[in-house]
C-alpha cells in the first residue's frame, strides 16, 4: 500500500498539474486571429445536474446548420484550450461547438456525465448529424457521448486517456466509426492506454502521429503543459512517418509518409479535418487519405 501512495501521489500533481489547476486559461484574444470568414457566438445551457455549462459555435457563412462537431477539452481544462482546431474546422466548412465541463473537479471527471452534456449540447443546437470529438480526457466523454446518442455518426478522439474502463465499455456498445489520433506512449496520456479503448470495437481506426506529445492535441497549448509532459521527441527522424493501424480489419497496418517539415500539431489539425470530412461524407474507410467531395 505504501508503494502504491508513493507513486499515486506524483501522479495525482502531475496530471493536476497538466490538466490545468495550475494553469491560466488561454487569453480570448485568440479570437482576433480566427481564420478568414469564421465567427464565433457564445452561450449557456444548464447541464442536468444543475451546474452551467457554457458554449462557443464556431461557424461561417453557407455550412450546413444540422451538420455538427461538438469538441471537448482534457481534463479541467477549457474550451480555449480547443479553439485553434475548432477555427480550423469551421473554416473548412464544418459546424463546431466547444463547451467548458462543469461537472468535472481534481477528485472526480465524471466523465461519463461530460459525454452526456456533450449529447445535451448538440440536442440544444438541433444538430441532425453528430460527430462527438476531445482531447484526452474530453475523447473518452467524446466515446460516451457517440455511444448515447443516436444523431451521432461517429466519433473522433485526440490522444484518449481512459480511465476505470469508461471508454472500454462505451466502446463494447459502439455501433459507429471511432477514428482515433494518438501521440506517443508518455505520462500525460498514461503511456497511450487509450489504446484499450480502441481495441474493445471493430469499428475504430488509428492515426498515431510520430513524435507527438500530449500537449500537441490541444491549441494554444502553454509552457507548463510543455514541461510536464515527456517530449517524446528522440531525434531528427521521429516526425518521418505516422502509422496507421486498423482495430478488427483485414489490411492490418499501413504506413503514411509524412512530410517532416510540417509539425505534430499542424499534422494533427489536418488529421482530425480529414476524419471529420470522411464521417460527414459516409466514408470513414477512407481516413486519413482525404475523400473526394463532389
Amino acid at each position: 500500500m505504501r508503494t502504491r501512495i508513493k507513486y499515486l501521489l506524483p501522479a495525482l500533481i502531475l496530471l493536476a498539474s497538466c490538466s490545468g489547476l495550475m494553469l491560466t486559461p488561454a487569453s480570448d484574444d485568440a479570437a482576433s486571429r480566427l481564420p478568414a470568414g469564421v465567427q464565433i457566438a457564445s452561450g449557456s445551457i444548464d447541464s442536468s445536474t444543475g451546474c452551467r455549462l457554457d458554449y462557443r459555435l464556431y461557424a461561417r457563412s453557407g455550412q450546413d446548420p444540422d451538420d455538427l462537431v461538438v469538441l471537448a477539452h482534457g481534463f479541467l481544462r477549457s474550451q480555449a484550450r480547443m479553439q485553434t482546431l475548432a477555427a480550423s474546422l469551421a473554416a473548412d466548412g464544418t459546424l463546431v461547438a466547444t463547451l467548458d465541463f462543469c461537472n468535472s473537479s481534481p477528485w472526480d471527471g465524471r466523465h461519463a456525465q461530460n459525454g452526456l452534456d456533450m449529447v445535451a449540447l448538440a440536442r440544444h443546437l438541433d444538430a441532425r448529424r453528430v460527430v462527438y470529438a476531445g482531447f484526452s480526457a474530453g475523447g473518452l466523454a467524446a466515446v460516451i457521448a457517440g455511444r448515447a446518442d443516436p444523431n451521432s455518426i461517429g466519433v473522433v478522439t485526440l490522444d484518449l486517456v481512459e480511465t476505470q474502463g469508461l471508454g472500454v465499455r462505451a466502446a463494447k456498445g459502439l455501433d459507429k466509426p471511432l477514428l482515433a489520433l494518438a501521440g506517443e506512449p508518455t505520462n500525460c496520456n498514461a503511456l497511450d492506454n487509450g489504446r484499450v479503448v480502441v481495441s474493445a470495437t471493430d469499428w475504430a481506426r488509428v492515426l498515431r502521429i510520430s513524435g507527438a506529445g500530449h500537449c500537441d492535441f490541444e491549441a494554444p497549448t502553454d509552457r507548463l503543459c510543455e514541461l510536464i509532459c515527456a517530449d517524446p521527441n528522440a531525434g531528427p527522424d521521429a516526425t518521418q512517418e505516422a502509422h496507421i493501424a486498423t482495430s478488427g480489419a483485414a489490411d492490418g497496418i499501413r504506413r503514411q509518409e509524412i512530410d517532416t517539415e510540417t509539425s505534430a500539431r499542424e499534422r494533427i489539425i489536418a488529421s482530425t479535418g480529414l476524419a471529420v470530412a470522411s464521417l460527414f461524407d459516409g466514408d470513414p474507410l477512407a481516413w486519413p487519405h482525404p475523400s473526394p467531395r463532389p
